[in-house]
């Protein structure tokens, strides 16, 4: 039933507008940047750097190393940094850098989320309250329809009771009136078997 009361009750187009204007604007909820993007905007830029973590993620990628010991692996790496006068301190700092931008964004991400969840959630309460609201209206519609039919069966309950009263008096005058015959006053009786019905 409250199906089709909303899908029957045209849209308020000044609520519409009012829900418009409340909602906060969440630029880029759901939509997420690059990585690249990311540790672009991130606390600091280490784009200056000759190798950075992600080279050396790379590097080891590489299938000239894939099937190399733990040791050798390492050994290359430090190999080929000496070579090219990159420090794996600066390297590593790199990677905490990059680290520290991807939790920022992701905080970010959560707080926009948390506020749009708070948003959400206040709306969910106003429209909780409208239905309960309308709730209350058609119950309280249904309750009156419902005492309507128990006035009349009531009613009827107090007709029939009269009518049974009636008919007694018209059975018992018909005792009178008839002839007497075996067994009793057919007419009476009849009426009587009526009256009992």
């Amino acid at each position: 039933m409250f199906r089709r009361l909303f899908q029957t009750l045209p849209a308020d187009p000044e609520i519409q507008r009012e829900t418009q204007r409340e909602a906060p604007s969440h630029p880029g909820l759901g939509r997420f940047d690059s990585f690249d993007e990311i540790y672009r905007s991130g606390p600091a830029n280490q784009a200056h750097l000759p190798y950075d973590i992600m080279k050396v993620a790379r590097m080891l990628e590489s299938s000239h190393i894939a099937t190399m010991s733990v040791d050798s692996k390492r050994g290359s790496l430090m190999m080929a940094l000496e070579a090219a006068g990159a420090d794996a301190k600066d390297i590593l700092q790199d990677a905490m850098v990059r680290q520290r931008a991807l939790s920022d964004y992701e905080e970010s991400q959560q707080r926009k989320l948390r506020d749009f969840e708070a948003f959400k959630a206040e709306q969910n309460h106003v429209v909780q309250e409208e239905l309960d609201q309308i709730n209350a209206e058609y119950l309280a519609r249904i309750q009156v329809n419902v005492n309507e039919v128990a006035k009349q069966q009531d009613l009827l309950r107090a007709w029939q009771k009269n009518k049974q009263n009636e008919l007694t008096s018209i059975a018992e005058a018909c005792g009178y009136l008839a002839p007497q015959e075996a067994g009793g006053n057919s007419l009476a009786a009849a009426l009587d078997r009526a009256a009992r019905r």
